[in-house]
């Protein structure tokens, strides 16, 4: 008993020392997994919890989105493990919008959409985003408007209007996410931008875009002649 215990004890340190000296390199998804279960799990071996994860979800993502109580019919995986898995995304959606922030400039719908991908593709419900611009098209502030169900965020344009205004924002890209669908626009979505629209060109605001997410998909109104 001892002797398993000690080693597994040598296949973590073993699996830490190589990702402190090569990062993720030549990690397959299975290690990669057991190295994350070695801060939440003490002791236990932990490399057929992550092989019978992966196995369940498919992938590392799949692993990674799916929801606490999933992962919590796996034997193994308690409270603590299955909120840390689901911390992971999050996380990286905040890291990477710090780094996008700093960039803060939109040269293209290209680069707006990447950043509104980051942003919302790990949102469970419908989430309605209005990102406030400068006339150099610098992100003044990201404002989310509204927070719904998994299918559906009700969206009053005065709030759209509201949050443009408090920005001093000369103009505007709309964002929401479809959680789960495609990045397809309703028809009230497309009633609802241009509703917007014409209300931002009485106060002389631009609707640069309107973009839906759908995971690492997107869908913009300007880029299909829509605006």
């Amino acid at each position: 008993m001892a002797g398993r215990s000690s080693d597994n004890y040598g296949h973590r340190s073993r699996l830490r020392e190589r990702f402190f000296k090569t990062g993720l390199e030549g990690f397959h998804d299975h290690e990669v997994l057991e190295l994350i279960l070695t801060y939440v799990i003490p002791r236990r071996d932990v490399k057929p919890i992550a092989k019978d994860l992966l196995r369940e979800f498919k992938s590392l993502g799949g692993v990674l989105d799916a929801p606490r109580e999933h992962l919590q019919r796996i034997d193994g995986i308690g409270d603590q493990a299955s909120g840390f898995l689901n911390l992971i995304p999050q996380l990286i959606s905040r890291y990477l919008n710090d780094r996008w922030q700093k960039r803060r400039i939109f040269s293209s719908i290209k680069d707006a959409a990447e950043f509104l991908v980051n942003q919302l593709k790990a949102e469970k419900c419908e989430v309605f985003l209005c990102l406030n611009l400068s006339s150099q098209n610098a992100l003044l502030a990201t404002e989310k408007i509204q927070e719904g169900t998994v299918n559906r965020a009700t969206v009053y344009p005065r709030l759209v209007v509201e949050s443009a205004l408090k920005h001093s924002a000369t103009a505007v890209i709309l964002a929401h996410n479809h959680p789960g669908g495609l990045p397809k626009p309703s028809e009230a979505d497309r009633r609802l931008t241009r509703r917007i629209k014409r209300i931002f060109q009485d106060i002389d605001i631009t609707l640069h875009d309107h973009i839906i997410v759908a995971g690492e998909s997107y869908y913009s109104f300007a880029e299909h002649g829509e605006l």
